[in-house]
């Protein structure tokens, strides 16, 4: 049985990228399907944050750094300021998703952002992202162009805020079951093995 699982990212939010180790556990030891699903925190005309004001750094002294070290990932605060709107950078996902590379895409947006100290919201970033994972150059541009891509993103936005109910990220979504926060990979298991076998489950905590 295959578990659907859906996981609300925004390409500016230093724990989505972090939970990403976890996932990528329980894609290997578990028979999941993970959709990746857009989820703006900070939507146009909401103003974005700016690294140099008092908020961002002591988040990041205090609970990013500690957590970045724990799972292994190395991330830094971006300088970036103000911080990229990721409305463009989520209209060329739906062209990963539509070629099976949103994992890719994903991935290596985070890293041109966390790692690479790179402005994801210009399109020059975002084209050179989509094509370093195999998006098609002339696609990627027509996508940032696209009207259609754009009511598309604003419908998924919707989606995101009034039917699954999601106000922060990442949101993990297993079965219709939404997981806040950065669960551990040992705790998604949990969740998986609940819904495949919840016998089973329940005879090992009694036990």
């Amino acid at each position: 049985m295959t578990i659907k699982i859906d996981v609300f990212v925004d390409y500016v939010c230093p724990f989505c990228f972090l939970v990403e180790p976890a996932i990528e556990e329980l894609k290997r030891d578990r028979d999941v399907e993970v959709t990746i699903r857009p989820f703006e925190l900070r939507p146009d005309p909401v103003p974005t944050l700016r690294p140099e004001d008092e908020y961002l750094p002591r988040v990041w002294k205090q609970s990013v750094y500690p957590m970045s070290d724990r799972v292994g990932l190395p991330i830094t605060l971006p300088s970036v300021s103000p911080q990229p709107r990721t409305d463009k950078a989520f209209m060329v996902l739906q062209l990963a998703q539509e070629q099976g590379l949103a994992e890719a895409y994903t991935e290596a947006m985070f890293s041109a952002f966390f790692q690479q100290d790179r402005n994801i919201g210009l399109d020059e970033v975002i084209i050179d992202v989509a094509t370093s994972v195999g998006l098609n150059r002339a696609e990627v541009e027509e996508a940032l162009r696209s009207e259609e891509h754009r009511d598309r993103q604003r419908a998924a936005q919707d989606y995101a805020v009034h039917t699954v109910g999601i106000d922060s990220v990442p949101g993990i979504v297993v079965e219709g079951q939404v997981l806040r926060g950065v669960p551990s990979a040992t705790r998604l298991k949990k969740v998986v093995d609940d819904l495949t076998d919840p016998k089973a489950t329940s005879g090992q905590e009694q036990a």
